[in-house]
């Protein structure tokens, strides 16, 4: 009984440092505007910045305010500004700051996924370090890796005959040294602003590829950590006016939600987004009604 005691008291600091213990902020300005980020009272950039990515956060909440630099926009408050996934899981997320058709500067919540260890931050970011408000460094999206690897001496094989007796004896030069030195370049090409990994177009519809298999994942887990049917639509939503997806995605996501008429209204607002509309048609098993059925294909053929 000792020992199994024991085994379980020294497991739970090994499982406690694996756990990732910080997250990292991004938020970008979709028009451009520069701004300083203020976390729980403490300014966060010397500089004001369109592009800023803050690493190192230890906390899974933060109230944050938004300043500009330009003295005519307001500035902007957000209370409990999350960093943690609901099972308290440090992440890395991502907030925009747009207009609304007021033409009210807002921060809004643009995505999460897992913290990822060697990160490249897209081109043009500027990074940060939670609590040292002096720019680490301006990203241009690429890493370099070099790898140098140093031989000493060489060796040189000579036949010897030494009283008759032929022997084969290896001679090495300890002044000689041969040096190789590799390079790898390590690109990310996302940008927030332009050029989705998953071509979601401006105008709100797809013509590429749906979400990869990781960002979907970090989805399925984001909504489904929702208690609501409502909270969860409104997460489903935002997600999808930004990222295109599958029709398989989309029935997985319909399947997160309890009530027949949330399905049906994300599958409605989620038609455009999707990227393989000629196998839309699937979505009709997520529905126990046949009502439901009749209406999501009257919407189909009405767009």
């Amino acid at each position: 009984m000792k020992k199994i005691f024991l085994t379980i008291i020294l497991s739970v600091p090994v499982l406690a440092f694996a756990q990732q213990k910080t997250g990292n902020l991004t938020i970008f300005s979709e028009d451009g505007d520069k701004f300083y980020l203020v976390l729980n009272g403490e300014k966060q950039n010397n500089a004001p910045q369109a592009n800023l990515r803050l690493e190192e956060l230890p906390q899974p909440y933060y109230n944050a305010k938004i300043i500009f630099a330009d003295p005519t926009l307001a500035p902007i408050s957000k209370n409990n500004l999350m960093l943690a996934s609901a099972d308290n899981v440090m992440m890395d997320v991502t907030y925009k700051i747009k207009k609304d058709k007021n033409r009210k500067t807002k921060l809004n919540y643009y995505s999460a996924i897992e913290v990822q260890q060697d990160y490249i931050p897209p081109a043009g970011v500027h990074v940060y370090h939670y609590g040292r408000p002096a720019l680490v460094q301006v990203s241009n999206g690429t890493v370099l890796t070099t790898t140098t690897t140093t031989t000493n001496g060489s060796t040189v094989s000579a036949n010897v005959n030494v009283n008759g007796v032929g022997m084969n004896v290896n001679i090495t030069d300890p002044l000689e040294q041969t040096t190789t030195t590799t390079t790898t370049t390590t690109t990310n090409s996302h940008d927030y602003n332009n050029s989705n990994s998953n071509r979601h177009s401006n105008s709100g519809s797809c013509n590429g590829w749906p979400m990869n298999s990781t960002n979907f994942a970090a989805v399925i887990k984001t909504i489904g950590n929702s208690s609501f049917d409502e909270t969860k639509l409104s997460t489903a939503k935002s997600i999808a006016s930004k990222n295109c997806i599958s029709t398989d995605q989309l029935i997985k996501i319909c399947r997160l939600f309890s009530f027949e008429e949330t399905k049906l209204d994300f599958a409605k607002y989620a038609y455009k987004h999707t990227t393989d509309q000629k196998n839309f048609f699937k979505v009709n098993d997520v529905f126990s009604f046949s009502s439901s059925k009749e209406e999501l294909n009257k919407f189909i053929e009405g767009e």
